[in-house]
């Protein structure tokens, strides 16, 4: 079952212009009393291990918690809706504090 937080390894595609794609690591951020109700689609921010340092990306630095192998930043302004059959495999989960940062960007960039 998803939860909140979750690190998945999933498939974006092929990307265009400067988003994110291809196979990486995103952050699911849809909301438990969704992803309870096993959604055919949910919400994630993807992870790249470029760090720029942008004020909409939450730097996460890896532990057995999270399962990343390198420091990365949350892409907050990639936020994408994507289909569950993206998603490939669980590394781990970032827990919540690195969620609650990645929530309040997501809320200043969607003006919420």
């Amino acid at each position: 079952m998803l939860r909140c937080g979750d690190v998945q390894l999933a498939d974006l595609g092929e990307p265009q212009g400067r988003e994110a794609g291809f196979a990486r690591p995103v952050v699911v951020v849809t909301a438990q009393l969704v992803l309870d109700q096993h959604p055919s689609v949910v919400h994630v921010v993807p992870l790249t291990s470029t760090i720029r340092g942008y004020r909409s990306e939450v730097s996460i630095e890896p532990d057995p918690g999270n399962g990343l192998e390198v420091a990365s930043a949350a892409q907050c302004q990639h936020i994408r809706a994507i289909a569950v059959g993206r998603l490939v495999e669980q590394i781990g989960n970032v827990g919540p504090q690195a969620l609650t940062q990645i929530r309040e960007i997501l809320a200043d960039l969607l003006d919420l």
